[in-house]
């Protein structure tokens, strides 16, 4: 059935491809977005475009709701002050979308809101289901104060699912575009020990999740959106520099990027090994399992 959307975070890395895919579905969107309209629509597609999302206050309703607005978590050095701009712009944000719905004439059958595996703090090398219990830090009190904020809507009989999502590796953006520049130069290699879990998913199978939790009506609740075959820093650097055919033979001790980074050095010296246990459990099957084809893939332009 075709839907009328709202998506909020639809011009970034994941938004964009979401909003590609659910427009050649025949669906009708409507994409929140600080950009000019045009910008928008350049990225996305056919959407509407809207700056505010007051506007939406008494709203007729859309029949789904995706909710992936945030500031990247690594843009920036993690002061005070930056901390708490990407708490508001996760949680505030998601806690005034929540307001709106409740002032729609009807509420949307689903909301699919945005997480993280960051949600589960660091977890070493234990397995990471969605009944892990978290590492309390920074990361899992954001995550988990965003995804109680979506959670507000249920009483109004709304199907909620929380993306739980990983390291996010595809063609054109994201991290991965970060580390290409000293790998294809022969000067990448791990972090720190390199033996902490990167917990990696190709963008296509994060869309493919989405659009497969906003669908499936048994869905709800938390998902953990990663590729089931983790691996470590040191067999994700060793890959990457395999596809590139390039060496991987210059590490960045844990002590220069603690210096460098300060708090936010933990989003690259501590991980999960988290699996998409309730994915594969209710049946989604991902386009990219295996490390080595998601870089190729996410390599090639």
């Amino acid at each position: 059935m075709k839907k009328r959307i709202l998506i909020t975070g639809g011009t970034g890395f994941i938004g964009q491809l979401l909003c590609q895919n659910l427009i050649a579905d025949g669906h009708t969107l409507t994409v929140l977005s600080r950009q000019p309209a045009h910008n928008v629509q350049s990225l996305c597609g056919r959407v509407e475009a809207v700056n505010d999302l007051e506007k939406l206050r008494e709203h007729e309703g859309f029949e789904a709701v995706v909710n992936l607005a945030g500031e990247g978590i690594a843009d920036k050095r993690w002061s005070e002050a930056r901390k708490q701009e990407l708490r508001d712009s996760r949680i505030a944000l998601t806690n005034q979308l929540a307001d709106i719905i409740a002032s729609w004439k009807s509420p949307p059958a689903v909301l699919v809101s945005g997480s993280a595996v960051g949600f589960y703090g660091d977890q070493g090398s234990n397995r990471v289901t969605e009944d892990t219990p978290p590492h309390d830090e920074f990361t899992h009190r954001m995550c988990s104060d965003w995804e109680q904020a979506a959670l507000q809507v249920e009483p109004a009989g709304v199907r909620v699912c929380l993306s739980r999502t990983g390291v996010v590796a595809g063609p054109g953006g994201g991290f991965l575009q970060r580390m290409l520049l000293p790998f294809k130069l022969g000067l990448g290699g791990r972090l720190g020990s390199g033996e902490q879990y990167m917990p990696w998913v190709h963008r296509d199978d994060v869309v493919a999740a989405l659009i497969w939790m906003m669908d499936n009506e048994s869905a709800r609740g938390a998902y953990n959106v990663v590729s089931p075959n983790p691996v470590t820093n040191r067999q994700f650097t060793k890959t990457l520099a395999g596809v590139l055919g390039r060496p991987a033979i210059f590490p960045a001790p844990a002590p220069v990027l603690k210096i460098a980074l300060g708090e936010m050095s933990r989003l690259l010296l501590t991980g999960q090994k988290a699996v998409p246990e309730r994915l594969q459990a209710e049946g989604f099957q991902f386009r990219f399992p295996d490390l080595s084809p998601a870089l190729a893939d996410a390599v090639r332009y």
